[in-house]
């Protein structure tokens, strides 16, 4: 029975060895090749300079002495235009002074010949950590600018929950591209880190990016990287997103919203695995899994001409579409729970208790802003102290009007979200003493509303008085 091949160490690791001595070449690629994704070779700095511009390398394994240009000399050009990889100096000829240069001219690491095959493999492998742990810093700095929630929020028990946490389940499994579909605050996001962290690539980095908030004059370079010069202003090279979520996930949030010109790069990227920066002659394989959503119906967008069609099938590979919350309002005391119990303790404030008549109260609302409405109006009310009702004002005014619609006799008392109302914004007016411009910060409303309401109170219980007889 034929042996299994063992897969390579380094698999994502693309290398170069340049260096001037054929025998050592042969050796560094003969023991590295088995071990790395990619090695390429040359003879000295000018070769190397072209592979450098049609190739991406996370480590170079450099010899000091080359003929024409020195080792270090070409180290240092290497490094003012931009390259930001990992490089082991080696050679057999070396003081403290040259270790020193070395090291100045942007050396991660420095190896005397003769060496054995673990010397090398053990300074390969801590330049590859060094590289890998910097793209993992990068991802998640900017995972914390683009406030990526924890992957916590697809709370309930409701069927619509149960039959969607099932279906990231199952497409979790595979490494197909996916398209989640649904409207804004339903957890488009949540629902991707779920997919990322059940998948073989949960070791990886999770890459977000909302395509709606990003520059389109400057989306591209973000995206795909751009080389040195390239860029507004000038400047150094840098990797793009691809390059930072290789071997994991990268999220593209509001696909709908990417400049159509830039729809036709993606879809090449989909088909090719293969991506070029802005401004370069490299194409860089790209080993990744790509999960877009949209809050639009993208059909509609195609046949508007607004988005590509053939991009749009190759996203559609499988398509979730996410419930909003008000189908699934049996999910909301759970949520509500859930929140409370998250957010209570980073916001350092204690626990709120809900009543049963509140609960009532919240699954009569339509939460168009869905799960991270609710979310939102809990944190509030955490630092309030109690249910911040007014914050729900503009629906709880349109289900008071379909209340007194439906029950004429209505009017003869408080409805329960009214009094609701009433009582959370009295309550929120004697803790600041009365001071009606501060209750009306703390209540997310303008001092006008608050006034309105107070001459509709008082409009209500003058109508209320029994008529003086005379």
């Amino acid at each position: 029975m034929p042996s299994t091949p063992t897969p390579p160490e380094w698999p994502l690791a693309h290398v170069l060895v340049v260096d001037d001595e054929a025998g050592m070449r042969n050796f560094l690629e003969k023991t590295l090749a088995s071990r790395c994704g990619e090695v390429h070779s040359a003879a000295d700095a000018e070769a190397g300079d072209e592979l450098i511009r049609h190739h991406r390398f996370d480590l170079l394994v450099l010899d000091i002495t080359l003929p024409g240009k020195s080792g270090i000399a070409w180290l240092r050009e290497l490094r003012e235009q931009g390259y930001a990889g990992e490089v082991i100096l080696i050679t057999a000829f070396a003081d403290l002074d040259t270790a020193i240069e070395a090291l100045r001219a942007g050396a991660s690491d420095f190896i005397l010949k003769p060496f054995r095959v673990t010397q090398i493999l053990n300074a390969v492998r801590r330049g590859l950590e060094r590289a890998k742990l910097q793209r993992e810093n990068w991802a998640l700095r900017h995972a914390l600018r683009q406030r990526t929630p924890e992957a916590d929020g697809l709370v309930g028990s409701s069927i619509a929950i149960k039959g969607l946490q099932a279906a990231l389940q199952r497409v979790a499994a595979v490494d197909s591209t996916v398209l989640l579909a649904g409207e804004s605050g339903t957890g488009k996001e949540l629902a991707a880190l779920a997919i990322h962290r059940q998948s073989a690539r949960r070791g990886g980095p999770f890459v977000p990016v909302n395509c709606a908030t990003m520059s389109p004059a400057h989306i591209e370079q973000e995206l795909f990287g751009h080389a040195s010069g390239a860029a507004a202003g000038g400047g150094p090279g840098r990797d793009g997103l691809f390059v930072y979520a290789q071997g994991g996930t990268l999220f593209l949030d509001e696909i709908g919203d990417l400049p159509l010109a830039l729809q036709a790069t993606l879809l090449r990227v989909l088909e090719d695995r293969r991506i070029r920066p802005v401004g370069s002659e490299q194409l860089i394989p790209v080993d990744l899994r790509i999960v877009a959503a949209t809050n639009r119906r993208l059909a509609d967008e195609v046949a508007a001409g607004r988005f590509r069609a053939d991009l749009y099938y190759r996203l559609q590979v499988v398509e979730i579409n996410l419930p909003p919350l008000r189908a699934h309002k049996e999910d909301i005391p759970e949520l509500v729970a859930h929140f409370i119990a998250t957010l209570a303790p980073r916001l350092g404030v204690p626990p709120m208790e809900v009543s049963a008549d509140e609960l009532a109260y919240l699954a009569q609302y339509d939460w168009p802003g869905n799960v991270r409405e609710l979310r939102n109006l809990i944190e509030r009310s955490l630092i309030l102290g109690a249910l911040n009702v007014s914050a729900l004002y503009q629906g709880l005014a349109r289900m008071e009007a379909g209340a007194r619609a439906a029950a004429p006799d209505a009017t003869t008392a408080p409805t329960t979200l009214h009094a609701l109302e009433k009582q959370h914004i009295l309550a929120v007016l004697e803790s600041v003493g009365g001071d009606k411009t501060r209750a009306a910060q703390l209540l997310g409303v303008s001092r006008r509303t608050l006034e309105r309401r107070y001459a509709e109170w008082a409009q209500g219980a003058e109508s209320a008085r029994p008529a003086r007889t005379i």
